[in-house]
C-alpha cells in the first residue's frame, strides 16, 4: 500500500470506506420524534459544569443535561472531572484552567478530536462547541456534524476560514453574532438557557449593584465603577482574572477598588452566583465588545433582577427595553437608568425568563436543528482528487 493510501485510508483506526457504508442517515429518525444518538463535544479549558467560572461549558452542560431528560442517549466528551447524567467520555483527567501541569492545551485538544472521531461510527450526529478546530476531520467523515460558536467572530483571520469551510452547519447564539459572517452556512440561531430551577424567586430589591464575569478591557468594569459611582450606589464585582488580563487589572482596574463603594469579591461559583444576583438592585453590563450572547443577563433575569446593559453585540436581543432593563449608549444614560430600574417588576423579569431563556427551549431548538441536518455528511463536499484516491 502506497504511504498517500495509507495516510488517506485511515482516521481513528476506520477506514473510510467503511465508515461511509456503516453510516446509515435514517437512525436519526428525522421525519419522527424519535430518540437520537447525539454526541456532545465541549472544550477542555474548564470542567462540565465548570466549578466556578465559565459560559461555553456551563451552556454544554446545561444542553446535555436536557436532552438526556428528553430521552435522547447522549454521550459528552469533557474533562475527566466532569459531572453529567450522560455517558461521559474524558479526554483529559481535569479541566485544563485548572492543570498546573498543562503548557499545552491545543495538544489536549487534538486528542480529544481523535478520541471522537474514533467513535463517530456510534452517533446519529456530532454536536461540537470547540470553535473550528474539527473542520477538516468533519469534511471527511459520513456522520453529520453540527458546530456552534460561542466567541467573537469579528476577526479577519476567521473569514478565509469560513470561506474555505463554507459546507460546516453553523449554529451561532445571537443574530448579532453573525454580522461578520453574514455568507457563512448558518443553519439557525439558538439562544442560550438556563434550568428552570435556576435563580432565587426574591421580589423586593437589593441596594446594591453587581458585575458579574470576568476583568477584561472589553468587559468594561470601570466602567461599572463609574456608574455605580455617579449613581451613588454601592458596586459589587465577582469575577476572574486570566493570567492574559493580569497587567490591565494590577495597572487599570486595581486603583479603582480602593473606593469604599466599590466591594472586589473575585471568582464565585453557582450557588454564591444565584445569592449574588439575587440580591442586586440591578446588574450593570457595560461591555465595549460585540458579546456573541452575554450568559450574565439571562442569569441575572433568573433571579429577577433587572439588567443595564450597553448596546453591543447580542444586548438588544436579550434585553426588552423597560421590561428586564435598560439598553444604553453611555454611562451617564446608565447611570440614569440606575435611577429609573426601581420601576421595572423584578416577578416580570422572572416571566421573561421562564418564557424565553430555558434549557429545555434550548434542547428544543436544537433537536429541530439536528433534524434538519444533511443525511449524508460531510463527505459529498471532498475535493474530487481526494475521493479517487479513498476509491483506489
Amino acid at each position: 500500500m502506497s504511504s498517500k493510501r495509507a495516510i488517506d485510508l485511515r482516521l481513528g483506526g476506520m477506514p473510510r470506506r467503511a465508515m461511509r457504508e456503516s453510516f446509515d442517515p435514517s437512525r436519526r429518525a428525522r421525519g419522527d420524534e424519535g430518540p437520537l444518538s447525539i454526541a456532545q463535544v465541549a472544550p477542555l479549558h474548564e470542567s462540565v459544569p465548570p466549578k466556578l467560572y465559565g459560559g461555553t461549558e456551563r451552556i454544554v452542560s446545561y444542553l446535555t443535561e436536557e436532552l438526556v431528560a428528553q430521552g435522547h442517549d447522549v454521550t459528552l466528551f469533557a474533562s475527566g472531572d466532569s459531572i453529567t447524567s450522560a455517558r461521559l467520555v474524558p479526554a483529559t483527567s481535569r479541566s485544563l484552567r485548572l492543570d498546573e501541569s498543562c503548557r499545552d492545551p491545543l495538544a489536549r485538544h487534538m486528542v480529544l478530536l481523535e478520541m471522537v472521531f474514533r467513535q463517530s461510527e456510534r452517533f446519529d450526529l456530532i454536536h461540537f462547541h470547540c470553535d473550528y478546530l474539527h473542520y477538516p476531520l468533519s469534511r471527511r467523515m459520513a456522520v453529520p456534524t453540527l458546530t456552534t460558536l460561542h466567541g467573537r467572530l469579528d476577526l479577519s483571520d476567521l473569514v478565509p476560514l469560513y470561506r474555505e469551510f463554507s459546507d460546516m452547519p453553523l449554529v451561532s447564539v445571537s443574530d448579532a453574532q453573525r454580522l461578520p459572517l453574514p455568507w457563512a452556512h448558518w443553519l439557525t440561531t439558538v439562544h442560550h438557557g438556563l434550568p428552570i430551577s435556576f435563580g432565587t424567586r426574591r421580589v423586593e430589591s437589593g441596594d446594591t449593584l453587581a458585575f458579574l464575569g470576568r476583568i477584561s478591557p472589553e468587559k468594561r468594569v470601570d466602567r461599572a465603577i463609574e456608574i455605580a459611582l455617579r449613581a451613588g450606589m454601592r458596586l459589587r464585582i465577582a469575577a476572574k482574572v486570566d493570567p492574559q488580563d493580569r497587567i490591565y487589572f494590577e495597572e487599570v482596574i486595581r486603583p479603582l477598588l480602593g473606593h469604599p463603594s466599590v466591594e472586589f469579591l473575585g471568582e464565585i461559583g453557582e450557588e454564591e452566583k444565584e445569592r449574588f444576583l439575587g440580591e442586586a438592585h440591578a446588574l450593570l453590563f457595560p461591555i465595549d465588545w460585540p458579546e456573541p450572547f452575554g450568559l450574565v443577563m439571562i442569569e441575572a433575569m433568573a433571579c429577577g433582577t433587572p439588567v443595564i446593559a450597553f448596546r453591543r453585540g447580542s444586548v438588544p436581543e436579550v434585553i426588552e427595553e423597560g421590561v428586564t432593563g435598560f439598553v444604553v449608549e453611555t454611562v451617564e444614560e446608565a447611570a440614569l437608568a440606575v435611577e429609573r430600574v426601581g420601576g421595572l417588576k423584578r416577578r416580570r423579569c422572572r416571566e421573561v425568563f421562564e418564557a424565553r431563556f430555558t434549557s429545555k427551549r434550548m434542547a428544543e431548538d436544537y433537536i429541530a436543528a439536528y433534524r434538519r441536518l444533511p443525511g449524508e455528511g460531510r463527505m459529498s463536499h471532498l475535493p474530487e482528487r481526494w475521493d479517487q484516491t479513498v476509491a483506489e
